[in-house]
């Protein structure tokens, strides 16, 4: 029986690839990384299973090209509770540029009708109360308000769901209002809600204090380079995972981290063993090309590696 369920709203295949430097307004040759079935919580629910815990994965996919999905859930193991509707499940475009950052195109997918949306709630609601931890990643899709998320969000919290929300922008917004159990922005994503730049650590965990003020329990907050902090009623912690040489994508690195720290908290690690753990995977995550640990054995140099500083407690 799965323990953890992972639930994707908007779910996408990833076309992966890289490339010096974005020319814009001219032809770019892009070196393909190849085109997998993703979206955030699935890259979540792909890692975990490689770890050995068991998921369920729900939400929705678009009926005419489901094909992949359902080959990937089989192969992996993965129970499978999507909805499907009508259309195509997007394309999103992922281009690393191997002097600068990643560039997402993310695309618009499938426009889910209230009837698939009333559908959907009154499922899950039922079947993501028989599971420890709720993973809700990634974006929101066509016909899918905010506020339609957040009182859906509200709804799990009321039944004693525990729900990880790893999103951003408008969805990030309105889930941090439905008392999410875990949130794990990034530095730009906080500077976002609180509404200034945060241009050092003192004030990354100032803003984070006032996160964790409106009622969530664990904030996370993904630096890039600079590590991750993680915030409790027990500790402020900041974790630095070693650099790292070979940066083949850094996609999938955020879920890496999330389904890290899901398996910590399943394992009952401690806090800092915890962070530790899930910024190898997520350090690891980015010297390839798609997401998974085809080989936990590698992630015990990076773990070694991992500088673990106790901010406060």
């Amino acid at each position: 029986m799965a323990r953890v369920a992972t639930i994707t709203l908007n779910a996408a295949y990833d076309l992966v690839g890289r490339l010096p430097r974005i020319e814009i307004g001219e032809v770019n040759t892009v070196e393909t990384l190849g085109i997998f079935p993703a979206g955030k919580g699935i890259n979540v629910a792909k890692v975990l299973k490689d770890l050995g815990v068991d998921v369920a994965v729900g939400g929705f996919l678009g009926e005419d090209n489901v094909g992949d999905f359902e080959t990937l859930f089989k192969k992996q193991g993965l129970e499978d509770k999507f909805h499907r509707v009508a259309g195509k499940t997007r394309i999103n475009v992922k281009i690393t540029e191997t002097e600068a950052d990643v560039t997402d195109l993310n695309f618009l997918g499938y426009q889910i009708t209230s009837e698939a949306w009333q559908q959907f709630t009154a499922d899950s609601l039922a079947y993501c109360q028989n599971f420890d931890i709720v993973a809700v990643c990634g974006s929101l899709p066509r016909g899918v308000t905010p506020e339609l998320f957040a009182d859906w969000l509200n709804r799990l919290h009321q039944a004693g769901v525990k729900v990880v929300l790893d999103s951003s922008n408008a969805a990030l917004t309105a889930g941090l209002k439905a008392h999410p159990w875990l949130v794990k922005p990034n530095h730009r994503e906080l500077e976002a809600w609180i509404g200034h730049p945060l241009n050092s650590l003192e004030k990354i965990i100032v803003a984070a204090k006032k996160l964790k003020a409106e009622g969530i329990a664990n904030v996370i907050i993904s630096m890039g380079a600079n590590g991750s902090l993680w915030l409790n009623d027990h500790a402020v912690i900041q974790a630095q995972p070693p650099k790292c040489e070979n940066v083949v994508s850094t996609v999938g690195a955020g879920d890496s981290m999330v389904a890290g720290l899901i398996y910590g908290i399943e394992k009952g690690l401690p806090q800092a063993e915890t962070l530790a753990f899930a910024s190898a995977v997520s350090a690891f995550a980015v010297s390839q090309s798609n997401v998974g640990v085809s080989d936990t054995s590698l992630l015990e140099p990076i773990l070694a590696n991992v500088k673990i500083s106790v901010i406060e407690g």
